[in-house]
């Protein structure tokens, strides 16, 4: 009973006798961090806008180079089959996409060896490709440098925990550590999330990116094929 006296003499309770729950905000949580937690949590949010603009642009670039009417190979066939070279280039023109540049440029070429057709057919999408990758691996870097970042943020915070820990003549309390915790923890998450944000995205893009170029070749092998038949 005496121990049981002591223990709820030393424990302060609201008047009410209910228990006060504290909650922490986003805003209160990168704030807590101090100046270098500010600092990198901002850098990161920085990089965050970047990835996510390069990821749209990019991903409405590629879904807009992907569509291809699919009587578009039929008329140039035809046009070819005919005769009608300045009609099939007429055509590349109009429709203006990768696969039509890339046959385009084929067209140009019409009349020399096939070798020399598809060597320019070749060149032009290796430039097709480039222009879809555009930007693309800013995402990778985004993906592997944010981490890393907010692994600074740590070895930072941890150095301000220990700094204030040795000036603390002694004493331990939570909150003459709670200013390097806090800039340690929150850049370690914030880094993690703009890095697996950056990974996601990047690899989504590969994928996109890999399904147009193999669009491209098969419509480039289509089209040579077509060169290649007997008349």
């Amino acid at each position: 009973m005496v121990l049981l006296s002591t223990i709820q003499d030393g424990v302060d309770l609201p008047a009410d006798g209910e228990s006060v729950e504290k909650t922490l905000s986003i805003i209160e949580l990168i704030t807590s961090g101090g100046t270098a937690g500010m600092v990198i949590i901002c850098v990161l949010f920085v990089l965050l806008i970047v990835a996510t603009y390069i990821y749209f642009e990019r991903l409405f670039a590629i879904k807009a180079a992907s569509k291809v009417d699919s009587n578009f190979m039929n008329q140039i066939k035809d046009h070819v089959s005919n005769g009608k070279i300045e009609s099939a280039q007429i055509l590349c023109a109009q429709v203006n996409s990768p696969v039509s540049r890339l046959i385009g440029k084929g067209m140009t070429r019409i009349g020399k060896p096939l070798e020399d057709i598809n060597t320019a057919i070749e060149n032009a999408g290796r430039l097709e490709v480039y222009e879809l990758e555009k930007n693309v691996s800013v995402l990778a870097t985004i993906s592997g440098a944010a981490p890393m970042i907010g692994f600074l943020g740590t070895v930072i915070g941890m150095i301000i925990a220990i700094f204030e820990l040795a000036n603390a003549g002694g004493t331990i309390q939570m909150d003459t550590l709670a200013s390097g915790l806090y800039t340690a923890m929150t850049t370690t998450v914030g880094g993690l999330i703009v890095g697996i944000v950056g990974y996601i995205a990047y690899n989504h893009l590969v994928v996109k990116t890999n399904k147009v170029v193999y669009q491209m070749e098969a419509n480039s092998v289509a089209f040579l094929d077509h060169l290649n038949e007997p008349v």
